[in-house]
């Protein structure tokens, strides 16, 4: 009888545990659950470049890099859009930048050209042109001394130690 008393016992304390940790396991996964992140809906992206309001902004979770650029304002005129995929998902803290289109040739300046004028130039300023030293500034003061102002740039051929080589090599930095 003692030994069934005791598997008795035994067999009540095996229920017992198993009922306690069957309701363990289910406090558990409730406190796991309740431990995971909550779902992000919305999320935040660095619109950058050539679009209208650059900025941070936040957006729906789905939105694509079409939104994200709609969002700052639109791309710019010379915005190079054909580098990015619009239709690309976002994800948070992400950075889209827009590239901009470098300027045409037409629309660069050229840098303004100061000219020399060969009626009154010093001989300083006759040795910056390309070619022209000393020798050769000397004697366009002189030749200018002698006959008078150049009524055209293409005279300055008739002075001694100039010739057509010279002449073409500075005649876009010359004036009369």
């Amino acid at each position: 009888m003692r030994q069934r008393l005791s598997l008795v016992i035994c067999c009540g304390l095996l229920c017992l545990s198993l009922g306690a940790n069957v309701w363990l396991l289910r406090e558990n996964r409730q406190l796991l659950a309740s431990w995971q992140p909550q779902e992000q809906v919305e999320l935040q992206v660095h619109v950058a470049g050539a679009v209208v309001r650059p900025g941070v902004y936040t957006l729906n979770k789905g939105a694509r890099v079409a939104d994200a650029i709609a969002t700052a304002g639109g791309a710019l005129p010379d915005a190079l859009l054909h580098g990015l995929n619009l239709a690309k998902p976002l994800y948070d803290g992400e950075q889209i930048h827009v590239a901009q289109a470098p300027p045409s040739v037409s629309e660069v300046e050229e840098p303004a050209v100061k000219l020399i004028n060969l009626n009154t130039a010093t001989a300083a300023e006759l040795e910056t042109l390309p070619g022209i030293g000393p020798v050769k500034a000397q004697a366009i003061i002189e030749y200018r001394q002698q006959h008078g102002a150049f009524a055209r740039i293409e005279d300055l051929t008739k002075v001694k130690g100039i010739g057509i080589k010279t002449f073409e090599a500075i005649k876009h930095l010359i004036t009369v």
